[in-house]
């Protein structure tokens, strides 16, 4: 690194991790925008739409989000970081705004889709650009950071969705067109990772990451990032409607997403410590195995709103970053240039886990059995995580310890 690239790397950093922490902020919104209004688009004065209908209208962005993180990660570590980011920004931004104009669950369906493909593209490509630019040490938190970005953009929708009330298109028009002001800020201020112009970098493909040394870990965090991601848009999608389910107010339920969603940002960043400082597998376990217990401890009927609001705030605290710390175990299982690819994988074939979760909660929710099956069903997804991350390889401590310094571009 040059004398000049050296006085400048810190303000390169900086803006990389402003930016990626704003890009993240948009998929927390998204998910908790559909499952905030929900409620009204099933509302037979309102929306006037089945719970069926709205289910196939979450499950087609959930297909769209999956393939876009899939093949945006890919393409990320073939032409570099910030063409992809620029792109899967403008298509997300767009069909989000257009989405409340359709007129019919559809059209809704085909154009959350394509709003997913952009949406999936922005997480892997900004958590691979967090961790490649994250000092010795840190990368737990380097990817965390940008993550509490997620629940951030899911706290607000929350609020939004609630004082939005009936007028639920509000949440979307609102979201597109930040994300139209974010794409103009990306434009001037998003540099490019090394990655694209470095020609001594080996011509990597998706088949990379199921050769020999990878496939336990890879075929691990597939599983894993599946069990996690029926956890959190699960939640996401459909605890308003559960928990109505149970007899509470439908505005008490949108006041518990936006609790669990705080107790995501608290343990985002405890998580991020402890697994820089413990390490990735062992941590992963812990978070995972604390998930189910608090998971099913929400099937049992409290009597005291505190303690139930306790409750749902620690719950939070361990299923969403429990998700968040499969990422970081990609960045320290794959090669620079498999990163993004890895992540993007991880993250987009676990996207099957965000549409069977959100899906069967979805048929649970119109046959009545919601409250309190879904936490049975989301417990023992965590639990199957925990038994596939105890096979995976423990990435050694003096390996990370030993990473050459990463430079920006």
């Amino acid at each position: 690194m040059t004398l000049d690239a050296a006085k400048k790397k810190p303000t390169v950093d900086l803006w990389i991790a402003i930016l990626c922490f704003l890009i993240v902020v948009f998929e927390g919104y998204d998910i908790v925008a559909l499952g905030a209004t929900i409620p009204v688009l099933t509302d037979p004065e309102v929306g006037g739409f089945a719970v069926d209908e709205m289910n196939w209208v979450n499950t087609f962005s959930l297909i769209g989000v999956g393939v876009g993180a899939a093949f945006m990660g890919r393409l990320a570590d073939r032409f570099g970081r910030r063409t992809p980011l620029l792109l899967a920004v403008l298509v997300f931004s767009i069909f989000t705004i257009v989405f409340p104009l359709m007129p019919n669950a559809f059209l809704m369906g085909a154009v959350r889709f394509i709003a997913g493909l952009g949406l999936g593209g922005c997480m892997p490509v900004a958590l691979a650009m967090m961790q490649e630019n994250a000092p010795v040490g840190r990368r737990a938190l380097a990817n965390n950071l940008p993550m509490v970005g997620y629940h951030l953009g899911a706290v607000l929708a929350s609020l939004t969705g609630r004082a939005a009330g009936i007028e639920w298109s509000a949440l979307y028009y609102l979201g597109g067109g930040l994300g139209l002001a974010l794409l103009a800020v990306l434009w001037f201020k998003l540099p490019d990772s090394t990655v694209a112009r470095d020609g001594s970098a080996p011509r990597s493909t998706f088949a990379d990451v199921v050769k020999p040394k990878f496939l336990r870990s890879s075929v691990g965090l597939w599983i894993a990032a599946f069990m996690g991601l029926v956890l959190v848009y699960g939640l996401n999608a459909w605890l308003p409607k559960i928990m109505g389910a149970a007899g509470y107010p439908v505005a008490d339920s949108l006041v518990m997403l936006f609790v669990l969603n705080l107790g995501a940002i608290a343990g985002l960043l405890i998580s991020a410590f402890a697994a820089d400082a413990k390490g990735i597998k062992g941590v992963s376990m812990l978070w995972f195995g604390a998930a189910a217990v608090f998971l099913v401890l929400l099937a049992i009927p409290f009597g005291s709103q505190v303690l139930l609001t306790t409750v749902i705030f620690i719950t939070g605290v361990f299923v969403f970053s429990a998700q968040s710390l499969m990422y970081v175990y990609a960045g320290h299982v794959y090669p620079r240039e498999l990163v993004a690819t890895g992540i993007g994988l991880a993250s987009g074939i676990g996207r099957f886990g965000a549409i069977i979760g959100p899906y069967i909660t979805g048929l649970m929710v119109a046959a009545g059995t919601a409250y309190p099956g879904a936490f049975f069903l989301y417990g023992g997804a965590a639990v199957i995580a925990v038994l596939v991350i105890l096979q995976m390889p423990n990435p050694r401590k003096a390996e990370v310890a030993a990473e050459p310094e990463r430079v920006s571009a």
